[in-house]
């Protein structure tokens, strides 16, 4: 008998309060909103434990298409704890890590969606230059800017 295998990670998910804020800035930041929906019923309470869940979703998709982000704004039950302004040393989710071709262009970009630093543009050894941003609603953000070949 064959082992099962992984086929690839289908999404990452991230609870917001504004889901049109959330998708505003990702779309800045260059996914694309690959649809919107209402998720209730008794169906989706046995996925995630919550029996009287009403969450609208939205799943945003990167440009190569391989990659998905789902937002959620829980309309019931309500939110019960915040981690958005958790340090990167927090357990748990940390952060998600986009690739992007001009770093200091996006940063640009997206300050005017209210995102900001958490430090500083490093560099690291002739690969990459790196950083975090607070994004919409303080989501922490890590964008990686691949050096060399272009």
């Amino acid at each position: 008998m064959t082992k099962s295998k992984l086929l690839r990670m289908d999404n990452v998910g991230i609870v917001v309060e504004s889901l049109d804020g959330a998708i505003s800035f990702f779309t800045e930041l260059g996914l694309k909103l690959e649809g919107r929906m209402m998720i209730e019923g008794e169906w989706a309470g046995r996925v995630t434990g919550l029996p009287s869940q009403r969450v609208e979703i939205a799943m945003m998709v990167t440009p190569d298409g391989h990659s998905r982000l789902e937002l959620s704004r829980f309309l019931a039950p309500a939110t019960v704890a915040d981690h958005r302004e958790a340090p990167v040393n927090a357990l748990g989710y940390l952060r998600v890590m986009f690739a992007v071709d001009n770093i200091d262009e996006v940063l640009t970009r997206l300050y005017q969606h209210g995102a900001t630093l958490v430090s500083e543009v490093v560099q690291y050894e002739n690969a990459y230059r790196l950083c975090y941003i607070r994004g919409h609603e303080g989501i922490l953000i890590g964008l990686a800017e691949p050096l060399g070949k272009k």
